[in-house]
This record gives structure tokens, C-alpha cells and sequence, in this order.
């Protein structure tokens, strides 16, 4: 854990040259563990997503909702979607209209299960200064928490970014053809609103088009401090 105090906040603007794009979903159910399997339909539906800067979020619904539990990521169980759920890609704008043209209306097989693309908007990226990551992968990540985030500290500093507050989360590894690929959450804090944005339009590690290193804003980590 890395853990410093906050410098003070100035206001900035959010560039839209970056965006993500939030679709409307149709589908009754998707396996938890959907990563490489949502890539390899929208990749294969839209080509525009293989440019540089594209990026694709898994989809994530409530831990818990009416009683109902999240189920593990392991396994073959199924992420129930309900029509409020989105679909968010990241890219940028100018590939907007053509994202859009190739797909929305399109019917993509995830693992199995059926999901109609609809309507779309965007939405500009977020300048809250506590950002979190679902899952991060690199050479780090198979590794114990102090190796990761010596690796993540090497890596922001590369991109100007200092780490300030960092905590990493539990190990998860994501089905592919050619085996698991082991990640790791990531939350940092304390970030001034240019470093959010930066990290945000840019990534951490590789595998964006799973999912991977999409950094996305967090309600904060200093109660999460308190209580470890």
C-alpha cells in the first residue's frame, strides 16, 4: 500500500477527444466470467474497436440487488442483466459515428448467450481524482501485492503520473482460449484531475479490448484505509 496526503484540487476542464460510449442491452443473461467472450463479438462486429485507444468494459451489475448475490467469477455462472444495464466502450470520438453504424441493431453471441445492441450515447470521461481499475493485467499481476504495485508505481511514472494512494484487490484470472490471464483490481486516489484523465484515456497494462486497465471513478478509499 502506498499512501500519501491529498494536494489540493484546481478545476479542469474534460477533454471529449476520448469518450465512452454507453449502449442500451437486450439480453436476459451473460457468464460472469464474459471478458474474452464479449471482445472476440464486438471485435469481430465492429473492426473500428481494433484502432488504438478503443477499449471495451465488461459488463457489471449490482453486488447485490433484492437478495440477489453476485455470483463468483469462477464457474459457469451467469451475470443477470436487466434493461437498465449498459454496455460502455471507450474510444475515440471521432470513431464514434462508425461504432454506432456498426452496431447497433446487431445481435452478438457472448459465451453462448444472446445480446442485441441498441441505442447509444456518450458520456465525456470523469475528472473524479479516485479512480478504480477491475481488472489490471501485466507481468505483475500473477505476482504478491508489493511486486504489483511496484510494478504499477514504475509504470505511472512513465506516463507522469504520480502514485499518491494505492490499493490493489483480490486476484482474478479471465478465461481465454489459451488459458487464464491473471489480473488484479486496482483503486488509486489522490490523483490531481489532469492524472485522472490521463490514466483514464490511456490505460494501465495491455489487454484493453478485455476489459483490462480501464480506469472508471470510485466514491474513495479513505473509510477503506481506516478499516485495514
Amino acid at each position: 500500500m502506498f499512501w500519501q496526503e491529498d494536494e489540493a484540487k484546481t478545476e479542469t476542464p474534460v477533454p471529449d477527444d476520448i469518450v465512452d460510449v454507453l449502449f442500451a442491452v437486450d439480453c436476459r443473461s451473460i457468464p460472469v466470467d464474459h471478458a474474452h467472450a464479449l471482445s472476440a463479438a464486438l471485435l469481430a462486429a465492429a473492426p473500428c474497436l481494433r484502432k488504438p485507444g478503443a477499449g471495451i468494459h465488461t459488463i457489471h451489475v449490482a453486488g447485490s440487488q433484492n437478495g440477489w448475490e453476485r455470483p463468483d467469477h469462477n464457474g459457469d455462472q451467469q451475470l443477470h442483466l436487466s434493461r437498465r444495464t449498459r454496455l460502455c466502450i471507450r474510444l475515440p470520438r471521432e470513431d464514434v459515428a462508425e461504432l454506432r453504424e456498426q452496431l447497433q441493431g446487431q445481435t452478438l453471441d457472448v459465451g453462448g448467450s444472446a445480446l442485441r445492441m441498441g441505442a447509444c450515447k456518450e458520456r465525456l470521461l470523469s475528472k473524479e481524482t479516485t479512480l478504480l481499475a477491475r481488472y489490471v493485467a501485466g507481468p505483475a499481476a500473477a505476482e504478491e501485492e508489493h511486486a504489483f504495485l511496484q510494478w504499477v508505481d514504475a509504470e505511472l511514472t512513465e506516463l507522469g503520473i504520480k502514485v499518491r494512494k494505492a490499493l490493489c484487490g483480490k486476484a482474478t484470472p479471465l478465461s481465454t482460449p489459451s488459458g487464464p490471464l491473471q489480473t488484479r483490481s486496482l483503486m488509486l486516489a489522490g490523483l490531481t484531475a489532469e492524472e485522472s484523465i490521463l490514466l483514464q484515456q490511456l490505460g494501465l497494462g495491455p489487454h484493453r479490448e478485455m476489459g483490462c486497465g480501464l480506469f472508471i471513478p470510485h466514491k474513495g478509499i479513505d473509510s477503506v484505509h481506516k478499516s485495514v
